[in-house]
């Protein structure tokens, strides 16, 4: 079974025209092997051994009147008239050593056997000299007799119409199959390729059920799908905003009654407090908001990793920049900035050293490396690293802030995107984070 799935296509479109195919061919076949073994053969050599019995006898009537020429000449004369067969004696000539085969040797085959069976001479023959006779030659004493008979006497010449027919058909009929089929693979295409774009988050507006009705049930059953989704990222996004916009008005609130405080300990200590529950609800927004509002655009990716890269370096950290030849993709550049962005941030708080590159890892895929020498993750930790709401605060810096939703953020919109998120040990010491897209 396993042999079976290897040969057998892959793809719809080829199985399918294989399954219109295959059979209409094996019936062909069937039918071809039927004419020609029980059909054709049987005619041709019942052709065949008339021609040689008609030959047989007019080689005998020869050599018992070799003293009467004229009287073989009568016979030649009665055979071209009733058995269509011209006789000619050639004294003094041999019979040839060579000749060609005919395409189709059944034919030579036949002939050989009829001649064979009737003739104690040496015989040659062609068939292939002349399009509408064979050539025929016995050696008999003094020279050779050659005949030229028809080749409708000799073979039945409706097979090679026969197969013409065979050809013909069957190839009309795969041409129909090939467009009928390609017309009915063309809407599951369109359907799985608007299923690609919605999972990378583009718009799939101009998509429209077509096709059979089972093809527009599921695109139909796709766009339902398509808008509850669409309903559920809108709903979460408005409400952690609308309880982000509640909590910043008590927040603001305690920031001025702070301020009208006399300065003492406990107020910077609530103050920090505040300032952490502010970057915590701005995470929180991030991390619900992700990329459903934006449009995909062809960005640079080398000015885009060179705008976080400075962002960075303004932030007081030291960041290499490894960049080759300009590539550009099809994304959503405020996500992927700010996936990248929290990257570099995760690599500056863990790290002294940061390295981020960029790279085209083969046509259709591009990479995005972030590279740090902090203390890094534990293998069997990187999937646990990439949840939301995970600091692994054993691993990474106890003292970070935020709620760990970072990499979770980062995920999140590389999937949206088509791509992912690997974690790895960076050659640097510590962590590598690799984003990767499709290009």
């Amino acid at each position: 079974m396993s042999l079976v799935r290897r040969i057998l296509p892959r793809g719809l479109f080829a199985r399918t025209l294989l399954i219109f195919v295959l059979p209409v061919a094996l019936m062909q076949i069937a039918v071809v092997w039927s004419f020609f073994e029980q059909h054709w053969e049987t005619v041709t050599s019942r052709l065949s051994d008339g021609v040689a019995g008609d030959i047989a006898m007019m080689t005998t009537l020869f050599e018992d009147d070799l003293a009467n020429p004229d009287a073989f000449r009568r016979q030649a004369d009665i055979a071209m008239a009733t058995m269509r067969l011209s006789v000619d004696f050639r004294p003094g000539e041999t019979l040839p050593t060579t000749r060609r085969s005919s395409f189709f040797r059944t034919l030579d085959r036949t002939l050989q056997r009829a001649l064979s069976g009737q003739l104690d001479q040496n015989f040659w023959f062609d068939t292939t000299r002349y399009p509408n006779y064979v050539d025929i030659r016995v050696e008999v004493d003094g020279g050779i007799l050659r005949y030229i008979a028809l080749r409708e006497r000799v073979f039945a010449t409706t097979g090679n119409i026969f197969l013409l027919w065979i050809i013909g058909a069957t190839t009309i009929l795969t041409g129909v199959s090939v467009i009928f089929i390609r017309n009915q693979i063309k809407p599951i295409r369109r359907l799985a390729d608007a299923a690609e774009q919605f999972g990378r988050g583009q718009d799939v507006a101009h998509f429209r059920p077509a096709g059979a009705t089972e093809v527009r049930q599921a695109a139909h059953a796709f766009l339902k799908m398509r808008d509850r989704i669409r309903r559920q990222l809108e709903q979460r996004t408005a409400l952690l905003a609308g309880v982000s916009h509640d909590l910043r008005t008590p927040l603001t609130r305690l920031r001025l009654q702070l301020a009208l405080m006399p300065a003492t300990p406990e107020r910077e200590d609530a103050k920090r407090d505040i300032t952490e529950m502010q970057e915590m609800l701005d995470e929180y927004l991030d991390f619900a908001r992700g990329q459903a509002n934006e449009e995909t655009a062809r960005t640079d990716l080398n000015a885009l990793v060179e705008d976080v890269i400075a962002d960075a370096r303004r932030a007081g950290s030291h960041i290499d920049l490894v960049a080759g030849e300009p590539i550009e993709a099809d994304i959503r550049p405020g996500s992927v900035k700010r996936s990248l962005a929290n990257l570099v941030n995760n690599a500056r708080e863990h790290g002294e050293n940061v390295a981020v590159s960029i790279r085209r890892a083969d046509a259709a895929r591009i990479e995005i490396l972030v590279d740090d020498d902090g203390p890094g993750i534990p293998p069997d930790q990187y999937e646990e690293a990439l949840k939301p709401f995970n600091r692994l605060d054993e691993s990474r810096n106890p003292n970070r802030k935020g709620v760990g939703l970072g990499l979770a953020i980062a995920r999140d919109v590389a999937r949206g995107h088509g791509g992912e998120i690997r974690l790895s040990q960076s050659p640097m010491g510590g962590l590598r984070a690799c984003l990767s897209l499709p290009g």
